[in-house]
């Protein structure tokens, strides 16, 4: 298969995990996030770094990750939102859309798409590496906030404001 069919098919794939973390579900109060503008979070706190998460108010998955990542000392701030929102949060920090899942989150200068582990989090905070951020495409099994009967081996993905990716870690 060559790379550009497989792009195809991974954004297609996008869509459809976008459409099972929220697509049909009821509407939200979203009176606590109506109005309020992404904004890259920066700040270290002593007990871990703070980052924004934005989601749909009924994923489970996601709200497993945010679990994950709280557990690893992260404070997060979660914005509940319906996908379209979503997706312009993930337009405008330049993820590709063959990268995409059902969450990003903004912490430090970075974006993490989907789910990444904690510790490749860390990692990336620590390097400081020039990248937009690091992404786990799709939803693979095994990955923190999908855990279930089995595993898949999955890479975490570097990209660049340009698209380039490039293999950043390997689980």
């Amino acid at each position: 298969m060559t790379r550009l069919r497989i792009r195809g098919a991974l954004a297609g794939a996008a869509l459809l995990v976008l459409a099972a973390c929220g697509g049909s579900a009821p509407e939200a109060d979203t009176a606590s996030t109506a109005g309020k503008a992404p904004a890259t979070q920066t700040a270290m706190a002593s007990d871990g770094a703070t980052m924004t998460v934005y989601k749909t108010p009924t994923c489970g998955c996601c709200k497993a990750w945010v679990d994950h990542v709280k557990a690893a000392g992260f404070r997060v701030d979660v914005r509940d939102m319906e996908n379209p929102q979503v997706a312009a949060v993930k337009a405008e920090h330049g993820v590709p859309g063959d990268l995409h899942s059902c969450h990003t989150a903004l912490v430090g200068g970075y974006v993490v798409e989907g789910h990444v582990p904690a510790p490749v989090i860390r990692k990336l905070l620590a390097e400081r590496p020039k990248v937009q951020g690091i992404a786990v495409p799709g939803m693979p099994m095994g990955s923190p906030g999908m855990e279930g009967p089995y595993s898949e081996n999955y890479d975490v993905l570097a990209f660049t404001r340009d698209g380039q990716t490039r293999v950043y870690s390997k689980h």
